[in-house]
Protein backbone atom coordinates (compact mmCIF):
# COMPACT_ATOMS: atom_id res chain seq x y z
CA UNK A 1 0.00 0.00 0.00
CA UNK A 2 1.21 3.51 -1.14
CA UNK A 3 2.25 6.00 1.42
CA UNK A 4 -0.56 8.76 1.85
CA UNK A 5 1.68 11.96 1.80
CA UNK A 6 -1.52 13.75 3.66
CA UNK A 7 -1.47 11.56 6.72
CA UNK A 8 2.45 11.50 6.26
CA UNK A 9 2.53 15.15 6.55
CA UNK A 10 0.07 14.81 9.91
CA UNK A 11 2.77 12.71 11.30
CA UNK A 12 5.94 12.84 10.42
CA UNK A 13 6.19 16.68 8.35
CA UNK A 14 6.95 19.00 11.22
CA UNK A 15 8.92 16.20 13.18
CA UNK A 16 11.34 15.77 9.89
CA UNK A 17 11.33 19.60 9.95
CA UNK A 18 12.80 20.24 13.06
CA UNK A 19 15.51 17.35 12.35
CA UNK A 20 16.70 18.78 9.62
CA UNK A 21 17.18 22.00 10.98
CA UNK A 22 19.03 20.44 14.16
CA UNK A 23 21.05 18.31 11.97
CA UNK A 24 22.02 21.35 9.25
CA UNK A 25 23.03 23.48 12.65
CA UNK A 26 25.23 20.51 13.51
CA UNK A 27 26.76 20.15 9.59
CA UNK A 28 27.16 24.01 9.68
CA UNK A 29 28.76 23.95 13.30
CA UNK A 30 31.18 21.39 11.91
CA UNK A 31 32.21 23.21 8.44
CA UNK A 32 32.59 26.70 9.92
CA UNK A 33 34.73 25.67 12.59
CA UNK A 34 36.73 23.41 10.88
CA UNK A 35 37.53 25.47 8.38
CA UNK A 36 38.27 28.29 10.58
CA UNK A 37 40.88 26.33 11.85
CA UNK A 38 42.26 24.88 8.56
CA UNK A 39 42.24 28.22 6.97
CA UNK A 40 42.54 31.40 9.37
CA UNK A 41 45.86 33.31 9.59
CA UNK A 42 45.43 32.92 13.31
CA UNK A 43 45.83 29.85 13.92
CA UNK A 44 48.69 29.37 11.39
CA UNK A 45 51.35 28.32 13.33
CA UNK A 46 49.16 26.16 15.65
CA UNK A 47 47.93 24.48 12.20
CA UNK A 48 51.17 23.48 11.34
CA UNK A 49 52.32 21.81 14.62
CA UNK A 50 49.46 20.32 15.63
CA UNK A 51 48.02 19.65 11.55
CA UNK A 52 44.15 18.06 11.16
CA UNK A 53 43.72 16.64 14.65
CA UNK A 54 43.25 20.57 15.48
CA UNK A 55 40.72 20.58 13.09
CA UNK A 56 39.13 17.70 14.41
CA UNK A 57 39.17 18.50 17.94
CA UNK A 58 37.83 22.05 17.35
CA UNK A 59 34.96 21.36 15.10
CA UNK A 60 33.89 17.85 16.98
CA UNK A 61 33.82 20.53 20.07
CA UNK A 62 31.68 22.93 18.49
CA UNK A 63 29.14 20.11 17.97
CA UNK A 64 29.55 18.74 21.15
CA UNK A 65 28.48 22.71 22.67
CA UNK A 66 25.15 22.57 20.92
CA UNK A 67 24.44 19.13 21.90
CA UNK A 68 25.45 19.96 25.38
CA UNK A 69 22.69 22.64 25.39
CA UNK A 70 19.94 21.18 23.59
CA UNK A 71 20.10 17.81 25.29
CA UNK A 72 19.07 19.33 28.79
CA UNK A 73 15.55 21.02 27.20
CA UNK A 74 13.92 18.44 26.50
CA UNK A 75 13.93 17.34 30.10
CA UNK A 76 12.47 20.40 30.92
CA UNK A 77 9.15 18.65 31.74
CA UNK A 78 7.41 21.35 33.51
CA UNK A 79 8.56 23.84 30.59
CA UNK A 80 6.87 21.25 28.46
CA UNK A 81 3.63 21.26 30.05
CA UNK A 82 3.26 25.06 29.98
CA UNK A 83 3.91 24.72 25.72
CA UNK A 84 1.83 22.17 25.71
CA UNK A 85 -0.80 23.60 26.86
CA UNK A 86 -0.27 27.38 25.72
CA UNK A 87 -2.10 29.25 23.46
CA UNK A 88 0.83 30.07 22.24
CA UNK A 89 0.77 27.07 20.41
CA UNK A 90 -2.01 26.21 18.73
CA UNK A 91 -1.66 23.89 16.46
CA UNK A 92 -2.41 20.12 16.96
CA UNK A 93 1.23 18.61 15.19
CA UNK A 94 3.16 21.28 17.10
CA UNK A 95 1.79 19.57 20.62
CA UNK A 96 1.74 16.38 19.59
CA UNK A 97 6.22 17.35 18.55
CA UNK A 98 6.30 17.82 22.49
CA UNK A 99 5.84 14.77 23.01
CA UNK A 100 8.87 13.59 20.74
CA UNK A 101 11.02 15.24 23.22
CA UNK A 102 12.43 12.12 24.88
CA UNK A 103 13.50 10.48 21.38
CA UNK A 104 15.14 14.28 20.57
CA UNK A 105 16.99 14.10 24.17
CA UNK A 106 18.32 10.06 22.89
CA UNK A 107 18.95 11.88 19.50
CA UNK A 108 21.78 14.55 21.21
CA UNK A 109 22.84 11.84 23.80
CA UNK A 110 24.14 9.87 20.45
CA UNK A 111 25.67 12.66 18.49
CA UNK A 112 27.36 13.72 22.04
CA UNK A 113 28.54 9.92 22.62
CA UNK A 114 30.01 9.67 18.68
CA UNK A 115 31.76 13.37 18.64
CA UNK A 116 33.09 12.83 21.75
CA UNK A 117 34.60 9.72 20.63
CA UNK A 118 36.11 12.05 17.70
CA UNK A 119 36.87 14.79 19.89
CA UNK A 120 39.06 12.52 22.13
CA UNK A 121 40.84 10.99 19.21
CA UNK A 122 41.57 14.08 17.67
CA UNK A 123 43.20 15.53 20.94
CA UNK A 124 45.18 12.06 21.31
CA UNK A 125 47.00 13.18 18.06
CA UNK A 126 47.21 16.65 19.12
CA UNK A 127 49.33 15.59 22.31
CA UNK A 128 51.76 13.96 20.19
CA UNK A 129 52.26 16.66 17.85
CA UNK A 130 52.79 19.03 20.85
CA UNK A 131 55.74 16.57 22.08
CA UNK A 132 57.25 15.41 18.65
CA UNK A 133 56.69 18.84 16.71
CA UNK A 134 58.07 21.21 20.22
CA UNK A 135 59.28 24.23 18.14
CA UNK A 136 61.62 26.62 20.56
CA UNK A 137 60.86 29.54 18.53
CA UNK A 138 56.97 29.31 19.94
CA UNK A 139 57.53 28.84 22.98
CA UNK A 140 54.17 29.94 24.70
CA UNK A 141 52.06 28.28 21.51
CA UNK A 142 53.43 24.89 22.72
CA UNK A 143 51.73 22.64 25.42
CA UNK A 144 54.84 20.26 25.93
CA UNK A 145 57.74 21.81 27.47
CA UNK A 146 60.58 20.46 25.91
CA UNK A 147 60.81 18.25 22.19
CA UNK A 148 59.15 14.75 23.15
CA UNK A 149 58.15 14.95 26.29
CA UNK A 150 55.45 12.20 27.06
CA UNK A 151 52.43 12.53 26.23
CA UNK A 152 50.86 11.02 29.36
CA UNK A 153 52.30 13.99 31.16
CA UNK A 154 50.70 16.43 28.71
CA UNK A 155 47.09 13.91 29.62
CA UNK A 156 47.53 13.56 33.39
CA UNK A 157 49.19 16.79 34.56
CA UNK A 158 47.12 19.90 32.67
CA UNK A 159 43.74 21.06 33.82
CA UNK A 160 42.04 19.96 30.17
CA UNK A 161 43.88 16.47 30.38
CA UNK A 162 42.85 15.88 33.40
CA UNK A 163 38.93 16.82 33.17
CA UNK A 164 38.77 15.26 29.90
CA UNK A 165 39.84 11.56 31.54
CA UNK A 166 37.71 11.87 33.83
CA UNK A 167 34.77 13.15 31.43
CA UNK A 168 35.04 10.43 29.17
CA UNK A 169 34.42 7.88 32.56
CA UNK A 170 31.43 9.61 33.64
CA UNK A 171 30.21 9.41 30.42
CA UNK A 172 31.09 6.01 29.61
CA UNK A 173 29.00 5.05 32.93
CA UNK A 174 26.46 7.16 31.89
CA UNK A 175 26.02 5.60 28.16
CA UNK A 176 26.87 1.72 29.59
CA UNK A 177 23.77 2.51 32.38
CA UNK A 178 21.27 4.01 29.51
CA UNK A 179 21.13 0.59 27.56
CA UNK A 180 17.91 -1.07 27.46
CA UNK A 181 18.81 -4.09 28.98
CA UNK A 182 20.24 -2.05 32.66
CA UNK A 183 17.30 0.31 32.74
CA UNK A 184 15.20 -3.06 32.63
CA UNK A 185 16.83 -4.87 34.84
CA UNK A 186 18.11 -2.28 37.61
CA UNK A 187 16.82 1.25 36.94
CA UNK A 188 18.70 2.64 40.03
CA UNK A 189 21.62 2.21 38.15
CA UNK A 190 19.94 3.97 35.29
CA UNK A 191 18.78 6.68 37.38
CA UNK A 192 21.89 7.25 39.40
CA UNK A 193 24.42 7.49 36.79
CA UNK A 194 22.26 9.56 34.89
CA UNK A 195 22.04 11.63 37.50
CA UNK A 196 26.29 12.47 37.14
CA UNK A 197 25.18 14.59 34.13
CA UNK A 198 26.14 17.27 37.18
CA UNK A 199 29.41 16.02 37.33
CA UNK A 200 29.84 16.18 34.21
CA UNK A 201 29.13 19.74 33.11
CA UNK A 202 31.03 21.51 36.29
CA UNK A 203 34.09 19.04 34.77
CA UNK A 204 33.18 20.29 31.52
CA UNK A 205 33.16 24.29 33.01
CA UNK A 206 36.83 23.31 33.51
CA UNK A 207 38.21 21.67 30.80
CA UNK A 208 38.01 24.79 29.03
CA UNK A 209 39.27 27.06 31.18
CA UNK A 210 42.71 25.38 30.45
CA UNK A 211 43.60 27.54 27.75
CA UNK A 212 45.88 25.29 25.95
CA UNK A 213 45.01 25.88 22.32
CA UNK A 214 45.97 29.43 21.35
CA UNK A 215 45.97 31.69 17.97
CA UNK A 216 48.14 34.42 17.03
CA UNK A 217 47.20 38.48 17.92
CA UNK A 218 49.74 40.49 15.88
CA UNK A 219 49.15 39.13 12.30
CA UNK A 220 49.22 42.97 10.98
CA UNK A 221 53.35 43.37 12.30
CA UNK A 222 53.99 39.18 11.60
CA UNK A 223 51.86 38.09 9.24
CA UNK A 224 51.62 34.32 8.72
CA UNK A 225 55.04 32.52 7.42
CA UNK A 226 57.11 35.80 7.17
CA UNK A 227 60.65 36.14 7.38
CA UNK A 228 62.78 37.26 10.74
CA UNK A 229 66.12 37.36 8.74
CA UNK A 230 67.99 37.89 12.50
CA UNK A 231 66.45 34.12 13.70
CA UNK A 232 69.10 31.17 12.61
CA UNK A 233 65.68 28.50 11.63
CA UNK A 234 65.68 31.46 8.73
CA UNK A 235 69.62 30.99 7.83
CA UNK A 236 68.84 28.55 5.31
CA UNK A 237 65.73 30.42 3.44
CA UNK A 238 67.39 32.33 0.12
CA UNK A 239 66.62 35.88 0.33
CA UNK A 240 67.35 38.41 -1.64
CA UNK A 241 70.84 40.88 -1.30
CA UNK A 242 70.02 44.40 -0.20
CA UNK A 243 71.47 47.27 2.54
CA UNK A 244 70.84 46.92 5.68
CA UNK A 245 69.38 50.23 5.60
CA UNK A 246 66.39 48.63 4.03
CA UNK A 247 66.10 47.17 6.79
CA UNK A 248 66.07 50.46 8.96
CA UNK A 249 63.65 51.91 6.47
CA UNK A 250 61.91 48.64 7.29
CA UNK A 251 61.14 48.86 10.96
CA UNK A 252 60.61 52.54 10.92
CA UNK A 253 57.48 52.09 9.18
CA UNK A 254 58.03 52.65 5.83
CA UNK A 255 56.71 49.99 4.07
CA UNK A 256 56.23 51.04 0.38
CA UNK A 257 59.80 49.70 -0.67
CA UNK A 258 59.00 46.15 1.57
CA UNK A 259 55.74 46.00 -0.18
CA UNK A 260 57.75 46.49 -3.73
CA UNK A 261 60.37 43.99 -2.12
CA UNK A 262 57.80 41.03 -0.96
CA UNK A 263 55.78 41.57 -4.72
CA UNK A 264 59.23 40.58 -6.71
CA UNK A 265 60.40 37.84 -3.95
CA UNK A 266 57.46 36.22 -2.59
CA UNK A 267 59.23 36.99 0.98
CA UNK A 268 57.07 38.79 3.75
CA UNK A 269 59.70 40.08 6.08
CA UNK A 270 58.89 40.03 10.52
CA UNK A 271 58.61 43.44 12.01
CA UNK A 272 58.00 41.71 15.76
CA UNK A 273 57.64 38.04 17.18
CA UNK A 274 54.20 36.44 16.93
CA UNK A 275 52.68 36.92 20.03
CA UNK A 276 49.27 34.31 21.19
CA UNK A 277 47.04 34.29 23.56
CA UNK A 278 44.15 31.59 24.54
CA UNK A 279 40.99 31.76 23.03
CA UNK A 280 38.29 32.70 25.25
CA UNK A 281 36.12 29.58 26.58
CA UNK A 282 32.34 29.74 24.91
CA UNK A 283 31.43 26.10 26.20
CA UNK A 284 29.79 28.41 29.06
CA UNK A 285 27.78 30.71 26.69
CA UNK A 286 26.21 27.27 25.42
CA UNK A 287 25.47 25.43 28.10
CA UNK A 288 24.80 28.27 31.06
CA UNK A 289 21.34 29.04 29.97
CA UNK A 290 20.04 25.51 29.48
CA UNK A 291 21.41 24.47 32.66
CA UNK A 292 20.61 26.98 35.05
CA UNK A 293 17.02 26.40 33.67
CA UNK A 294 17.27 22.61 34.41
CA UNK A 295 18.29 23.34 37.89
CA UNK A 296 15.67 25.80 38.16
CA UNK A 297 12.83 23.22 36.83
CA UNK A 298 14.47 20.82 39.35
CA UNK A 299 14.38 22.91 42.39
CA UNK A 300 10.59 23.76 41.20
CA UNK A 301 9.36 20.21 40.95
CA UNK A 302 11.03 19.53 44.46
CA UNK A 303 8.88 22.64 45.74
CA UNK A 304 5.61 21.72 44.48
CA UNK A 305 6.30 17.92 45.50
CA UNK A 306 6.43 19.45 49.10
CA UNK A 307 3.03 18.44 50.46
CA UNK A 308 2.80 14.49 50.80
CA UNK A 309 -0.20 12.55 49.80
CA UNK A 310 -2.52 11.07 51.86
CA UNK A 311 -3.30 7.09 50.27
CA UNK A 312 -6.39 6.04 51.06
CA UNK A 313 -6.76 2.42 49.52
CA UNK A 314 -4.09 0.03 48.14
CA UNK A 315 -5.60 -2.50 45.73
CA UNK A 316 -3.83 -5.89 44.46
CA UNK A 317 -5.31 -6.96 41.29
CA UNK A 318 -4.28 -10.02 39.08
CA UNK A 319 -0.99 -10.28 36.44
CA UNK A 320 0.70 -8.48 39.41
CA UNK A 321 -0.98 -5.37 38.49
CA UNK A 322 -1.66 -2.31 42.19
CA UNK A 323 -3.95 0.09 42.07
CA UNK A 324 -3.19 3.01 45.49
CA UNK A 325 -6.21 5.60 45.16
CA UNK A 326 -4.62 9.18 46.93
CA UNK A 327 -6.35 12.17 47.43
CA UNK A 328 -3.93 15.96 47.82
CA UNK A 329 -5.33 18.66 48.35
CA UNK A 330 -6.06 21.55 45.83
CA UNK A 331 -4.60 18.75 43.95
CA UNK A 332 -5.96 18.81 39.64
CA UNK A 333 -5.82 16.64 36.55
CA UNK A 334 -7.57 15.98 33.57
CA UNK A 335 -7.89 12.05 31.89
CA UNK A 336 -4.53 11.78 30.28
CA UNK A 337 -2.45 13.02 32.10
CA UNK A 338 0.14 11.46 34.52
CA UNK A 339 2.08 11.88 37.56
CA UNK A 340 5.34 11.34 38.73
CA UNK A 341 5.39 9.57 41.99
CA UNK A 342 8.34 9.87 44.49
CA UNK A 343 8.55 7.67 47.39
CA UNK A 344 11.40 8.30 50.05
CA UNK A 345 10.94 5.16 51.71
CA UNK A 346 11.76 3.12 48.45
CA UNK A 347 14.32 5.71 46.87
CA UNK A 348 15.77 9.22 47.69
CA UNK A 349 15.83 10.21 44.43
CA UNK A 350 14.39 8.14 42.17
CA UNK A 351 10.89 8.36 40.87
CA UNK A 352 8.65 7.08 37.89
CA UNK A 353 6.01 8.56 35.84
CA UNK A 354 2.29 6.74 35.90
CA UNK A 355 -0.62 7.16 33.70
CA UNK A 356 -3.66 8.49 36.21
CA UNK A 357 -6.22 5.87 35.86
CA UNK A 358 -8.98 7.57 37.97
CA UNK A 359 -9.18 11.74 37.92
CA UNK A 360 -10.50 13.67 40.95
CA UNK A 361 -13.57 15.24 39.97
CA UNK A 362 -15.41 18.40 41.55
CA UNK A 363 -17.75 16.04 43.79
CA UNK A 364 -14.93 13.86 44.78
CA UNK A 365 -11.02 14.18 45.29
CA UNK A 366 -9.91 11.04 45.09
CA UNK A 367 -6.80 10.23 41.88
CA UNK A 368 -5.33 6.81 41.26
CA UNK A 369 -3.33 4.99 39.12
CA UNK A 370 -2.02 1.56 38.61
CA UNK A 371 1.31 0.08 38.55
CA UNK A 372 2.62 -3.19 37.02
CA UNK A 373 4.96 -4.68 39.30
CA UNK A 374 8.29 -5.27 36.81
CA UNK A 375 10.70 -3.84 37.90
CA UNK A 376 12.98 -3.36 41.17
CA UNK A 377 11.05 -0.11 42.24
CA UNK A 378 7.54 -1.47 42.14
CA UNK A 379 8.96 -4.51 43.95
CA UNK A 380 10.15 -2.33 46.95
CA UNK A 381 7.08 -0.27 46.53
CA UNK A 382 4.52 -2.76 46.39
CA UNK A 383 6.27 -4.39 49.70
CA UNK A 384 6.22 -1.33 51.16
CA UNK A 385 2.24 -1.02 51.03
CA UNK A 386 0.91 -4.66 50.95
CA UNK A 387 2.27 -6.61 53.84
CA UNK A 388 1.22 -4.37 56.70
CA UNK A 389 -1.03 -1.27 56.96
CA UNK A 390 1.42 0.00 59.81
CA UNK A 391 4.46 0.67 58.02
CA UNK A 392 4.79 4.41 57.89
CA UNK A 393 5.34 5.70 54.13
CA UNK A 394 5.49 8.70 52.59
CA UNK A 395 4.33 9.16 48.73
CA UNK A 396 5.25 12.65 47.26
CA UNK A 397 3.66 12.23 43.67
CA UNK A 398 3.77 15.63 41.71
CA UNK A 399 1.03 16.27 38.61
CA UNK A 400 2.98 16.87 35.31
CA UNK A 401 0.36 18.84 33.73
CA UNK A 402 -0.78 18.06 30.38
CA UNK A 403 -2.77 21.19 29.93
CA UNK A 404 -5.07 21.87 27.04
CA UNK A 405 -6.16 25.22 25.85
CA UNK A 406 -9.79 25.25 26.68
CA UNK A 407 -11.57 26.92 23.46
CA UNK A 408 -9.69 24.72 21.35
CA UNK A 409 -11.15 21.26 22.97
CA UNK A 410 -14.29 21.33 21.48
CA UNK A 411 -13.87 20.92 18.37
CA UNK A 412 -11.44 17.54 19.09
CA UNK A 413 -13.98 16.28 21.17
CA UNK A 414 -14.39 12.41 21.01
CA UNK A 415 -17.00 10.91 19.07
CA UNK A 416 -16.47 7.32 18.62
CA UNK A 417 -13.66 4.87 20.69
CA UNK A 418 -12.04 1.73 19.00
CA UNK A 419 -10.56 0.58 22.46
CA UNK A 420 -8.24 -2.99 21.42
CA UNK A 421 -6.49 -4.55 23.78
CA UNK A 422 -3.88 -7.77 23.70
CA UNK A 423 -2.82 -9.45 26.13
CA UNK A 424 -1.10 -13.12 26.52
CA UNK A 425 -3.07 -14.78 29.23
CA UNK A 426 -6.78 -14.09 30.65
CA UNK A 427 -5.70 -13.27 33.45
CA UNK A 428 -3.98 -9.89 32.44
CA UNK A 429 -7.10 -8.47 31.39
CA UNK A 430 -9.22 -9.22 34.87
CA UNK A 431 -7.67 -5.67 36.28
CA UNK A 432 -8.91 -3.32 34.27
CA UNK A 433 -12.02 -5.56 33.14
CA UNK A 434 -14.20 -4.03 35.65
CA UNK A 435 -14.31 -0.60 34.40
CA UNK A 436 -14.49 -1.90 30.87
CA UNK A 437 -18.12 -3.22 31.98
CA UNK A 438 -18.82 -0.24 33.87
CA UNK A 439 -18.38 2.02 30.37
CA UNK A 440 -20.12 -0.67 28.33
CA UNK A 441 -23.45 -1.02 30.47
CA UNK A 442 -23.21 2.81 31.19
CA UNK A 443 -23.27 3.65 26.97
CA UNK A 444 -25.92 0.96 27.29
CA UNK A 445 -28.28 2.78 29.61
CA UNK A 446 -27.32 6.11 27.10
CA UNK A 447 -28.55 4.45 24.32
CA UNK A 448 -25.03 4.72 22.84
CA UNK A 449 -23.83 1.03 22.51
CA UNK A 450 -21.29 1.65 19.88
CA UNK A 451 -19.67 4.47 21.26
CA UNK A 452 -16.85 2.37 22.64
CA UNK A 453 -15.95 -0.73 20.32
CA UNK A 454 -13.94 -3.05 22.69
CA UNK A 455 -12.04 -5.93 20.96
CA UNK A 456 -9.74 -8.09 23.56
CA UNK A 457 -7.33 -10.28 22.16
CA UNK A 458 -5.45 -13.11 23.83
CA UNK A 459 -1.98 -13.97 21.55
CA UNK A 460 -1.24 -17.04 23.56
CA UNK A 461 -3.65 -19.54 24.44
CA UNK A 462 -4.29 -23.49 24.01
CA UNK A 463 -7.88 -23.14 24.00
CA UNK A 464 -11.10 -21.01 23.54
CA UNK A 465 -11.22 -19.19 27.24
CA UNK A 466 -13.62 -16.89 28.97
CA UNK A 467 -13.53 -14.40 31.44
CA UNK A 468 -14.88 -15.61 34.29
CA UNK A 469 -17.77 -14.31 36.54
CA UNK A 470 -21.31 -12.96 35.37
CA UNK A 471 -20.35 -9.77 35.41
CA UNK A 472 -17.96 -10.11 32.75
CA UNK A 473 -20.44 -11.64 30.26
CA UNK A 474 -20.28 -8.49 27.82
CA UNK A 475 -16.16 -8.64 27.55
CA UNK A 476 -16.64 -12.24 26.47
CA UNK A 477 -18.12 -11.45 23.13
CA UNK A 478 -15.55 -9.49 22.63
CA UNK A 479 -13.01 -11.67 22.97
CA UNK A 480 -11.05 -13.12 20.65
CA UNK A 481 -8.04 -15.62 20.32
CA UNK A 482 -5.13 -14.28 18.49
CA UNK A 483 -3.40 -11.34 17.23
CA UNK A 484 -5.55 -8.31 15.56
CA UNK A 485 -5.21 -8.19 11.49
CA UNK A 486 -4.38 -4.50 11.98
CA UNK A 487 -4.86 -3.80 8.26
CA UNK A 488 -8.17 -4.97 8.46
CA UNK A 489 -8.65 -2.79 11.13
CA UNK A 490 -7.60 -0.16 9.67
CA UNK A 491 -9.65 -0.75 6.37
CA UNK A 492 -12.42 -1.05 9.20
CA UNK A 493 -12.57 2.03 10.74
CA UNK A 494 -11.45 4.07 7.52
CA UNK A 495 -14.90 2.96 5.73
CA UNK A 496 -16.81 4.05 8.99
CA UNK A 497 -15.08 7.28 9.27
CA UNK A 498 -15.02 8.73 5.32
CA UNK A 499 -12.82 11.95 4.94
CA UNK A 500 -12.27 12.08 8.66
CA UNK A 501 -9.36 12.19 10.81
CA UNK A 502 -8.87 9.24 13.66
CA UNK A 503 -5.89 10.09 16.37
CA UNK A 504 -4.17 6.47 16.76
CA UNK A 505 -3.17 5.91 20.42
CA UNK A 506 -0.58 3.11 21.64
CA UNK A 507 0.35 2.37 24.89
CA UNK A 508 2.61 -0.80 24.13
CA UNK A 509 5.72 -2.46 22.98
CA UNK A 510 7.67 -0.97 19.96
CA UNK A 511 6.66 -4.23 17.55
CA UNK A 512 3.04 -3.06 17.85
CA UNK A 513 4.20 0.40 17.95
CA UNK A 514 5.77 0.58 14.84
CA UNK A 515 3.26 -1.54 12.80
CA UNK A 516 0.55 0.83 13.63
CA UNK A 517 2.65 3.81 12.51
CA UNK A 518 3.40 2.52 9.45
CA UNK A 519 -0.20 1.87 8.58
CA UNK A 520 -1.38 5.05 9.95
CA UNK A 521 1.05 6.92 7.14
CA UNK A 522 -0.60 4.56 4.87
CA UNK A 523 -3.30 5.61 1.78
CA UNK A 524 -7.11 4.32 1.52
CA UNK A 525 -9.29 4.73 0.12
CA UNK A 526 -12.01 6.62 2.19
CA UNK A 527 -10.11 10.01 2.52
CA UNK A 528 -9.69 8.95 5.96
CA UNK A 529 -6.10 10.42 7.71
CA UNK A 530 -5.06 8.81 10.63
CA UNK A 531 -3.19 10.73 13.33
CA UNK A 532 -0.69 8.24 15.11
CA UNK A 533 0.59 9.17 18.78
CA UNK A 534 2.71 7.04 21.00
CA UNK A 535 2.44 7.32 24.36
CA UNK A 536 5.12 9.74 25.70
CA UNK A 537 5.84 10.59 29.22
CA UNK A 538 7.93 13.83 28.29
Amino acid sequence: MAVSWRSWLANEGVKHVCLFIWLSLNVLLFGKTFLQYNQWPEYHYLHQMLGLGLCLSRASASVLNLNCSLILLPMCRTLLAYLRGSQKVPSRRTRRLLDKSRTFHITCGITICVFSGVHVAAHLVNVLNFSVNYNEDFVELNAARYRDEDPRKLLFTTVPGLTGVCMVLVLFLMITASTYAIRVSNYDIFWYTHNLFFVFYMLLMLHVSGGLLKYQTNLDTHPPGCVNPNRSRYQNIPLPEYRSEDFHELFLGEFSKSDELTRNTLVKICAEEPRFQANFPQTWLWISGPLCLYCAERLYRCIRSNKPVTIISVISHPSDVMEIRMIKENFKARPGQYVILHCPSVSALENHPFTLTMCPTETKATFGVHLKIVGDWTERFRDLLLPSSNQDSEILPFIQSRNYPKDDWKPYKLRRLYFIWVCRDIQSFLWFADLLCVLHYKFWQENRPDYVNIQLYLSQTDGIQKIIGEKYQALNSRLFIGRPRWKILFDEIAKCNRGKTVGVFCCGPNSISKTLHKLSNQSNSYGTRFEYNKESFS
